[in-house]
């Protein structure tokens, strides 16, 4: 069955003048946020251009009715989590009625026009907020090569289990903020001298982790799995997201339960949701694994899914140093990769989450794991860029860089491309590094 339909005709245009030819939010894109307008309330929007178009004013214009009009409704308040949970058919409805109210030859153009005012607001004069309260965050270790590369550069090889079972942890959901929120250089225990006892301190290796972010819609009952052919559709949307790593941190306490203190402190996503229908142009068969490799087991197969169950989009990090900021360069590009990359799919990580009876809630998110290419050009983190330190990066500025230090920023940024079709992006997702808290100065060692 198709899943394309006339919102993704390349030839609409919007009559809002900055949505044509815009990278990331043109009407074939329609994402979901939540903002909070100049002198108003958080409420649902939708990013178009460089504008954000007001759910709650246009469900308060009557310009919604049935499935459409329960999808506004939903999301007029401070979070999606309400449309989340009314599942799929609302949203298409939504995303519909939007395409039909935004498009330049649109009927009713000179009406939604008129209400302009109230309805479009532009997005740099609104703060943009997380768009769901996230109630469990879960990140996976689907990059098959960044897992290679990271079990290699701390000593270990690929685990057994990792080409039979999506391997994941459950991480902090309350650490989590949208793009723009500065991140402090966390303090931890660090070993600084092989053999020696643990310090503690700044981390020394902090690290980005590019990954892609997949929210949950429709959540299922506790002990109730949803089933490998039905968990697409539990999938609301997708968005970026920076799984901030202290790799000094990480090395210590890794055995015997796993990444704790070095990643919890924090987590940024790109807050625009690009829902599931926005990237159905862009869908792609999973990539075939090798020969050698073990089939899945059958609760985690399902031949559609095989088939377009994957994402062809482009993934392309980058790193903004203080020195490049005050003589005006660009950003260094450090990695360009691609989500095809990913070992398992994102249906598969739902149907192996919930085939213990977990239960799944609108709004839970998942994190994909590090998505690294084949080669050195595709690495989706400083640990693998520089070789854990042994091969410092060198900018424009003159600077080098074997990981973050304070005042660097990393941006990260994805778009899809398909002949034929409009191209959409996620908007950015971004963090600069704060100094350490003082507030543990008196407690911390010296390096």
């Amino acid at each position: 069955m198709s899943l394309l339909d006339e919102t993704h005709d390349p030839a609409r245009q919007c009559w809002v003048a900055s949505a044509e030819g815009h990278p990331d939010f043109p009407i074939q894109n329609l994402p979901l946020g939540v903002f909070s307008p100049p002198h108003g309330e958080a409420c649902g929007g939708v990013a178009i251009g460089d504008a954000i178009f007001d759910l709650r004013a246009a469900a308060a214009a009557a310009m919604f009715s049935g499935a459409a009009q329960l999808a506004a409704a939903a999301a007029s308040g401070p979070t999606l989590n309400p449309l989340m949970a009314l599942g799929k058919e609302p949203r298409v409805a939504l995303r519909k009625r939007l395409s039909e109210l935004l498009r330049s030859d649109g009927a009713e153009r000179k009406t939604v026009q008129g209400l302009s005012s109230r309805l479009l607001h532009y997005a740099a004069d609104c703060v943009i907020h997380l768009p769901a309260a996230i109630g469990n965050y879960t990140d996976f270790f689907a990059g098959i090569h960044h897992a290679t590369n990271a079990s290699r550069l701390f000593g270990l090889g690929l685990t057994p289990n990792y080409k039979y079972v999506p391997i994941a942890y459950h991480g902090r959901a309350s650490s989590l903020r949208p793009s723009g929120t500065s991140v402090r250089r966390p303090n931890g225990q660090r070993i600084l001298e092989i053999g020696g006892p643990p310090r503690f301190g700044p981390c020394q290796k902090l690290d980005h982790e590019f990954e892609f972010g997949v929210w949950i819609g429709s959540g299922n009952d506790l002990g109730d799995p949803v089933s490998i052919s039905r968990a697409a559709d539990h999938i609301f949307g997708y968005c970026l997201l920076n799984d901030w790593s202290a790799r000094d941190v990480q090395a210590w306490e890794m055995q015997p339960l796993g990444p704790f203190l070095s990643k919890n402190f924090a987590t940024t996503i790109s807050p625009w949701i690009v829902t599931p229908e926005a990237l159905a142009p862009f869908r792609t068969a999973q990539s075939v694994r090798p020969k050698d490799d073990p089939q899945p087991l059958p609760y985690l197969w399902d031949d559609y899914d095989q088939r377009e169950g994957a994402l062809n989009i482009e993934l392309e990090a980058s790193l903004l140093t203080p020195g490049l900021k005050a003589q005006r360069k660009s950003p260094h590009r450090l990695s360009v990769a691609n989500t095809r990359e990913l070992y398992w799919t994102f249906a598969q990580m739902v149907a192996h989450h919930t085939s213990s009876g977990c239960n799944l809630l609108p709004g839970d998110l998942f994190g994909s794991g590090t998505i690294s290419g084949p080669t050195s050009e595709g690495c989706g983190s400083m640990l693998e860029l520089t070789q854990n330190g042994k091969k410092p990066i060198r900018v424009a500025s003159g600077e080098s860089r074997t990981y973050l230090e304070d005042g660097d920023e990393i941006i990260l940024r994805a778009i899809c491309r398909r002949a034929g079709y409009a191209s959409i992006g996620f908007g950015e997702c971004r963090g600069v590094i704060l100094p350490p808290s003082r507030s543990l100065s008196q407690n911390v060692d010296p390096v």
